[in-house]
């Protein structure tokens, strides 16, 4: 309201100047009539569209309330700032409406057609902006349901994997399959009640991968080493749950599984030149050995990418070499920083 109330003033300023420069007596007067006029036609209009409508970023009242204002808005803002303009100069109260001469024409038709124009720009001004919330509304609606559909095929992604691994060691070594199915149990029960959020603290996705790998410690007893490395000044940065959980999944999968002897998985993350890197390596059996391609594949890899690229667009990256100990896979996130 105040900014209508700024550009009401600026526009009167230069309705009082056009009026002098052609000749329509003093610019001081003319200043005076112009911006009491405005003033009180902006406060009459502004003010019934909040009391009709109860909200400031609300459009203009719907027809016929809407243009019965403006006329209502404008007719009292002419008699009114008439009555502060002859107060003004000392002139007898409503000589404005004196029909001799082509005072209260020329008044009347420059005070329709300022408040016709300014009214018309603020009504588009507001659609505009409506129009404007409206679209970042859609795509914000369409990234979260895009998120959770995402999430949603995640989750029984890792649940089906666990499952077929339950499977296997209920028939090989039961009291090992009793206590995974514990695990299992608290871990779901941690996951489904924290994981409806978009985003949740970086620690909060260490712990999951934490519960995840004692999960299958379990089932590959020292055969599966790892190592969480997360410095405490990045604790709190938000980033999309189980975004790491599938990395993971796949360095046991694909590259300490095949091993007879294991190996270790490290989780380390880092800030480095303002960007969140977060690394997943392993000492398995490495790329060539899986056949991966260095752009990466499968539904973890493909998942992590498509959540990067909804959430963070061409800020987020994901990248796939050997890692740097020989043997082994490394998988880098690079993601922006909140400001």
């Amino acid at each position: 309201m105040l900014r209508h109330g700024l550009i009401t003033a600026v526009f009167n300023c230069l309705i009082a100047s056009a009026l002098t420069i052609a000749g329509a007596g003093d610019w001081a007067d003319n200043l005076v009539y112009s911006l009491a006029i405005g003033t009180a036609s902006w406060l009459f209009i502004d003010g019934g569209r909040l009391l009709i409508t109860g909200h400031r970023d609300a459009l203009w009242p719907k027809s016929p309330w809407g243009p019965l204002l403006v006329v209502a808005g404008v007719t009292f803002g002419f008699f009114i700032g008439n009555l502060i303009g002859d107060a003004w100069r000392g002139a007898p109260a409503f000589t404005f409406l004196d029909l001799r001469g082509h005072k209260l024409a020329t008044g009347v038709v420059i005070t329709i057609i300022a408040g016709s124009v300014i009214c018309f720009l603020f009504y588009s001004f507001g659609k505009s902006k409506y129009m404007q919330s409206q679209v970042e509304l859609a795509q914000r609606n369409a990234t979260e349901a895009r998120l959770k559909l995402l999430e949603t095929q995640l989750e029984p992604h890792m649940l089906f994997n666990t499952l077929a691994n339950l499977r296997v060691l209920i028939t090989v070594d039961p009291p090992r399959a009793v206590a995974m199915l514990d695990r299992l149990n608290s871990y779901l029960r941690m996951t489904l009640s924290g994981s409806r959020a978009l985003s949740h603290p970086l620690s909060a996705e260490f712990d999951r991968l934490g519960d995840y790998l004692e999960l299958m410690s379990v089932r590959m007893g020292e055969r599966l080493r790892y190592t969480l490395d997360l410095p405490d000044d990045l604790r709190d940065t938000p980033v999309p749950p189980l975004l790491l959980q599938p990395l993971v999944e796949n360095s046991i999968r694909h590259g300490l599984e095949p091993q007879v002897e294991g190996g270790e998985i490290a989780v380390r993350a880092r800030r480095e030149a303002g960007q969140l890197v977060i690394e997943v390596s392993d000492t398995g059996v490495g790329l060539d050995a899986t056949q991966q391609p260095s752009e990466g594949g499968g539904f973890g890899l493909e998942q992590v990418r498509e959540r990067l690229a909804t959430v963070y667009g061409e800020q987020g990256r994901l990248s796939l070499r050997p890692a740097a100990s020989g043997g082994g896979t490394c998988v880098t996130l690079n993601l922006p920083l909140p400001a």
